[in-house]
């Protein structure tokens, strides 16, 4: 007697899992990219700092600070995740309002998060420091940077939240051109200009790239806010139904 597993979910191989797969490649090569670039733009930012003078206060200082930025970044990777899949979810349900209301109400409760973490930041900017040294040269440099961590903190509680609506929404390609353009021709020069030719230093350095961070999010929240949730829907539709047949079609928008 043969017995077969699956028949329900396994149909067998066929050319057709190889449709459009070029598609599928480009998509993923702009989500490298895209990724690559902004975790780039971080480490660029210490080898800058490392030759300035007193390197080790400055890229000591500067360490704790993103050491803690990137506590704050772990949840809202998170949040990245669940916003991407559900604005998704929601365009190829057919439900541009849904996607339009979730991107809304996700946005805030992040920038709600990060103005609390800021908050925190602020009200023990002399003490966190203790965390990772006892050397008080080191910590009355934290200190002063502890503004900045603040501004950084709030930024970044709200970028990567639009960086996942651009995932579910496929914009990988254009938000890979937005933050080359904003990290690496604004915010690097800049950070360069103010750390090496003014008295800043550390802090000159940051301040850009603040600046190229604080372009990128406004250029995406534009965009955002610009956009067609219909037409994306309808754009969605025709992606589905290319891909996976005709049956493949959402429901009427709503």
């Amino acid at each position: 007697m043969e017995r077969r597993w699956c028949t329900e979910c396994w149909k067998g191989l066929s050319w057709l899992a190889f449709k459009d797969l070029w598609d599928f490649v480009k998509l993923s090569i702009a989500s490298a990219v895209m990724l690559c670039l902004e975790i780039w733009y971080f480490m660029t930012i210490i080898v800058l700092t490392g030759h300035l003078d007193d390197p080790i206060i400055a890229v000591g200082s500067l360490s704790i600070c993103m050491n803690l930025n990137g506590w704050e970044g772990m949840l809202f990777i998170g949040i990245n995740a669940a916003i991407s899949v559900r604005v998704s979810n929601e365009l190829g349900l057919g439900h541009p309002r849904a996607a339009k209301y979730s991107v809304i109400i996700t946005i805030v409760q992040s920038l709600c998060i990060g103005l609390f973490f800021g908050a925190i930041i602020l009200v023990t900017k002399n003490y966190f420091a203790v965390i990772f040294t006892d050397s008080k040269e080191m910590q009355e440099a934290v200190s002063r940077l502890a503004f900045l961590l603040c501004i950084t903190m709030v930024l970044n509680s709200v970028q990567p939240v639009i960086s996942g609506v651009a995932v579910g929404g496929g914009w990988q390609a254009l938000v890979a051109y937005i933050n080359l353009f904003s990290y690496y021709v604004v915010g690097l020069p800049f950070g360069f200009l103010l750390g090496y030719k003014t008295s800043l230093r550390v802090e000159g350095i940051w301040i850009g790239m603040i600046c190229g961070t604080f372009l990128q999010t406004m250029i995406l929240l534009f965009i955002v806010y610009k956009t067609n949730w219909n037409k994306e829907v309808e754009q969605t539709s025709e992606r589905m139904k290319r891909w996976m047949g005709k049956d493949a079609l959402p429901s009427d928008p709503t």
